[in-house]
């Protein structure tokens, strides 16, 4: 399979203080296109902060990292952020909509900064409302609209543009069960429907069996790679 993600001798330090911590040691992994992923692990070892260099949010203090065949660890902020902007949609445990625009207009925000045409912008935002199941509420502002809604708002906005990498943060974190279970099942199937390439940190086993492919991390390591199949109702 075609590589999207490769990362090689990946490092991250932060400091805390006087002291430096390593949250991520010496790291390789390589995600493949279209690929559904699931980073699982404790509080603090370092979901997060890959998480953060795959969606080019953050640098690495070593190690080389490239994904969709560009190099991303010398690039500067400014190029980062213009990378960022073409590859890659987020969603985050907090749905971050503004709460005074129209749940379309949200979705709109990616696409502003593009050539696009007012009718395409239009077309883009139906289309993704209605693959979310949420076209009736495209008017609506978000806080009209239950906890599960909002998230499929907030990944509608992530996939409006079309990403090379859909990067979730504990997605489904503050969703109940059965509002948690309609998100990943739309995760599911735009990997496997729309071929899009997810890679999702999660503490919840649940959720963690939507993907096709589980790693475990500790203390910045990596533990273990299932790429089992979970089959989910």
């Amino acid at each position: 399979m075609d590589t999207l993600i490769s990362l090689r001798g990946i490092t991250k330090r932060y400091k805390q203080g006087q002291r430096v911590v390593e949250v991520l040691y010496n790291l390789n992994l390589s995600i493949a296109r279209g690929e559904f992923v699931a980073l699982m692990g404790p509080s603090g070892s370092g979901k997060s902060t890959l998480l953060n260099i795959m969606g080019a949010l953050d640098k690495v203090d070593r190690g080389t990292v490239t994904i969709a065949g560009e190099h991303l660890e010398g690039y500067s902020a400014r190029r980062l952020s213009r990378w960022r902007a073409r590859h890659v949609g987020l969603v985050f445990q907090s749905y971050h909509l503004l709460p005074t625009l129209s749940v379309e207009r949200n979705v709109a925000l990616p696409l502003l900064l593009t050539r696009l045409s007012a009718r395409q912008v239009r077309v883009r935002v139906a289309t993704a409302l209605d693959l979310l199941g949420i076209a009736e509420c495209a008017r609506r502002l978000p806080t009209e609209l239950s906890g599960g809604q909002q998230q499929r708002a907030a990944i509608a906005r992530a996939i409006v543009a079309d990403p090379t990498l859909l990067i979730c943060d504990e997605p489904t974190g503050d969703l109940d069960r059965a509002n948690a279970d309609k998100v990943l099942k739309i995760l599911r199937e735009l990997n496997q429907k729309q071929h899009k390439t997810i890679v999702m940190a999660t503490h919840d086993h649940l959720a963690a069996e939507y993907a096709s492919r589980i790693l475990r991390f500790d203390k910045g390591r990596q533990l273990s790679d299932s790429a089992e199949r979970r089959a989910v109702a």
